[in-house]
């Protein structure tokens, strides 16, 4: 009777804990991990965002929040010699994550986007020194 089931046609068993469903329906959407080092005067921040364009990515500031937002999109079609679907697949991710910019000069931050990395420089705030004065009685 098993041999009836048409995923074992295909070598693909369901319920087999060993195979994932990305290995055998194509690559998915994976979170994004983010990496974030210090430095004397700065922090480097170190996105993962594979697959994405760089017009697909969004960097905001409002405040002291910092949002990174992704939005990918892709379509793959098969057709037969008849023009007819034999497979059509869609895949849709997107990616948003808010950090905290206390301490950072959010007027200088800057950003570059290569081979998949978002990196960001996050320069920190100028620790301001009260000025000391001496006021005259009048």
């Amino acid at each position: 009777m098993y041999g009836l089931t048409p995923f074992e046609r295909r070598g693909f068993d369901i319920f087999d804990p060993f195979r994932s469903f990305d290995e055998e329906f194509g690559k998915g959407f994976a979170p994004c991990r983010t990496d974030i080092k210090e430095e004397d005067d700065k922090f480097l921040m170190e996105t993962e965002l594979p697959g994405f364009d760089k017009k697909d990515i969004g960097i905001d500031i409002n405040g002291d929040v910092l949002t990174i937002s992704a939005k990918h999109e892709s379509q793959n079609d098969e057709k037969n010699e008849n023009g007819k679907y034999i497979r059509r697949e869609r895949t849709f991710g997107s990616y948003k994550r808010s950090f905290d910019l206390t301490g950072v000069d959010a007027d200088n931050i800057s950003a570059q986007y290569d081979k998949g990395i978002l990196t960001l420089t996050l320069p920190k705030k100028q620790t301001q020194v009260p000025t000391a004065r001496r006021l005259e009685i009048q």
